[in-house]
């Protein structure tokens, strides 16, 4: 039986970790948290904030996904939407989603991140 998600994996290009580390730590607010070691031989770089995990992995043919995304669910939303307007990034808001405030933004590589809050 399925309990929780553990964390989501997206991908990044090779060489992208300290851009992925300024975005996801700076910008978003996350702590990067060490890969066991068998792991951080592969490259790329693992974030969390409470209960959330992201694990950015290396891929050599990287092309960022044009739909998939994690679905962030964050609290005062516009207060975060402003942190990372603030910190450079783009913050494209969407009201399809019914009793959700939600916005779309990418981290630096393309990845698609949507953040929501339940109205």
């Amino acid at each position: 039986m399925l309990a929780a998600v553990d964390h989501v994996q997206l991908a990044a290009p090779p060489g992208a970790e300290d851009a992925l580390r300024a975005y996801y730590v700076d910008v978003l607010g996350m702590t990067e948290i060490p890969k066991p070691p068998v792991l951080a031989a592969r490259g790329g770089c693992w974030f969390q904030a409470g209960a959330v995990q992201l694990h950015l992995g290396i891929e050599a043919d990287f092309r960022p996904a044009k739909k998939a995304h994690p679905g962030l669910r964050v609290t005062e939303i516009e207060a975060y939407a402003a942190r990372l307007t603030a910190r450079g990034a783009q913050v494209n808001w969407d009201d399809n989603l019914p009793g959700h405030l939600r916005f779309y933004s990418e981290d630096p590589v393309g990845n698609r991140l949507e953040f929501l809050q339940p109205r």
